[in-house]
């Protein structure tokens, strides 16, 4: 089994309407062209550094599809339900509050980083 998430380069004043929509648009055709948003960029660097998502890396991971979806504004994952997995999810947090993101949990409809809270879902 595992579950997805979508890290987004939203404002942090942004709404959960705002964010699901962001992560729809993402998750479409019709997203943005150009170049990633250099919080984006950064925030991938610094996932692949720890869990490399090239599908010809050998060794454990915690994606289940390699690579990472990566656009302009975001980097969407689906992950194992594995410790692994678990710390992915853990490192994908602390990465998105480094840089200033927010991550977005589709199955839940939860939003973390909105508002700059790192704490626990946003409504």
């Amino acid at each position: 089994m595992s579950f997805d998430l979508v890290v987004l380069a939203a404002g942090t004043a942004a709404s959960l309407d705002d964010v699901r929509a962001m992560a729809d648009r993402c998750a479409g055709r019709s997203h943005d062209g150009g170049e990633p948003d250099p919080r984006i960029a950064a925030f991938h660097g610094d996932l692949r550094a720890a869990f490399p998502d090239l599908s010809t890396h050998e060794g454990e991971s915690p994606w289940v599809t390699r690579p990472l979806a990566v656009g302009v504004e975001h980097v969407a994952m689906s992950i194992a339900h594995t410790p692994l997995g678990d710390d992915a999810v853990e490192l994908v947090l602390q990465l998105a509050q480094k840089h200033g993101l927010v991550v977005y949990d589709p199955q839940a409809d939860e939003a973390t980083g909105l508002g700059g809270d790192y704490a626990g879902p946003a409504d």
